[in-house]
């Protein structure tokens, strides 16, 4: 395969779906001040409109609500961003230990254990890297791995008992090169910030969900009030439902922004450990060895927190943060993923 093509086309593809998260936050602003001007200016449209003056067609742009829409837009994103940030921004160490991880040390003496480490100690050398500390998910029999940490010097490698036992030298020497691309490309920070924002636009439709309650709350309260507070209180409900509406929507499209993106760092990282490792049988036959068995399967009920960074995860869906082994194979070696097809493991996912 011709590697770098294919890194040059998976970075390509991660600029242009990063481009529609930006263009998707623009959108969500716009969408707000549409929202705001309907709705609290509705009635001094009107009469704008009903004196078809100037007014009447130029009311719906005023820079200077468009800037106060866009900085509390920003400042409930940014917060959501921030707090989801802080949720997730320990160290790797501490997600390999979450997962069930113990840390090799670099001393050990075990058959097993001295391979990892060697084959770490090999691709931090290929990849230009320090070498990380290395943790053995020792009650997982699945075929896994991780590159966990927000920067090189926090990163950390989780290998699954399964994937040191199951899978030849070569194999192994893959699925680790494929970690480090992770580490050196920065994708688990790419990550994280996607994750951020995605939380942010949701806590947007939160917030116009809590508008909702409290109006109607309060509505109940104030059904003998007059006229005037009544239509506040609708008016209220209305700015409520529509930005929980564009809060769910913007979080549902940009869950499947930030799963593109995270494919398509899987298919950058695919091609980086052929090119660490110059062996296009190791990572691809990893890959056939898990699409015949199925084997991927993490046991511990953590796993789901962390899927997203494993070298493979789950069943296909619309959300999934890797495509269908098959495709991953077919970039690396067509025939193989031809055998694949053809003996059934097609059907399977990630």
């Amino acid at each position: 395969m011709d590697f770098f093509a294919h890194q040059d086309r998976a970075r390509r593809n991660t600029r242009w779906l990063v481009g529609l998260m930006v263009v998707a936050f623009v959108a969500t602003v716009v969408l707000v001040y549409v929202l705001v001007i309907a709705v609290v200016l509705g009635g001094q449209q009107g009469d704008a409109q009903a004196a078809g003056g100037l007014l009447g067609r130029t009311a719906w742009w005023q820079p200077d609500l468009f800037v106060l829409v866009a900085t509390g837009v920003s400042l409930v994103i940014g917060g959501g961003s921030l707090y989801k940030t802080a949720q997730l921004s320990g160290g790797g160490e501490k997600l390999a230990e979450m997962l069930g991880g113990r840390r090799l040390s670099p001393d050990a003496r075990d058959p097993l254990e001295r391979k990892v480490l060697n084959i770490v100690e090999e691709m931090a050398i290929a990849s230009g890297t320090a070498v990380p500390p290395v943790y053995l998910l020792d009650s997982e029999s699945g075929i896994n791995a991780f590159a966990a940490g927000l920067d090189i010097d926090s990163a950390v490698i989780g290998i699954t008992r399964g994937a040191v036992e199951q899978l030849s030298r070569d194999e192994l020497q893959g699925v680790v090169a494929h970690e480090f691309s992770h580490i050196l490309h920065g994708d688990m920070r790419l990550n994280l910030r996607l994750i951020a924002i995605v939380h942010g636009i949701l806590v947007l439709g939160l917030l116009g969900y809590y508008a909702m309650r409290i109006a109607a709350s309060s509505g109940g309260r104030r059904r003998s009030s007059n006229k005037e507070g009544g239509g506040a209180i609708a008016a209220i409900l209305l700015l409520g439902l529509a930005l929980m509406i564009i809060g769910y929507v913007g979080t549902f499209f940009g869950s499947l922004i930030k799963a593109a993106v995270s494919r398509q760092r899987e298919f950058l990282a695919d091609a980086s450990a052929v090119q660490f490792t110059r062996n296009p049988g190791g990572i691809s036959g990893a890959l056939a060895r898990i699409a015949s068995a199925n084997g991927s399967k993490l046991e511990t009920p953590r796993a789901a927190e962390a899927w997203h960074m494993f070298f493979a995860s789950g069943l296909w869906t619309l959300f999934a943060t890797h495509s269908p082994l098959t495709e991953r194979i077919a970039r690396i070696d067509a025939s193989k993923a031809a055998l694949l097809a053809e003996s059934g493991a097609s059907g399977l996912a990630t």
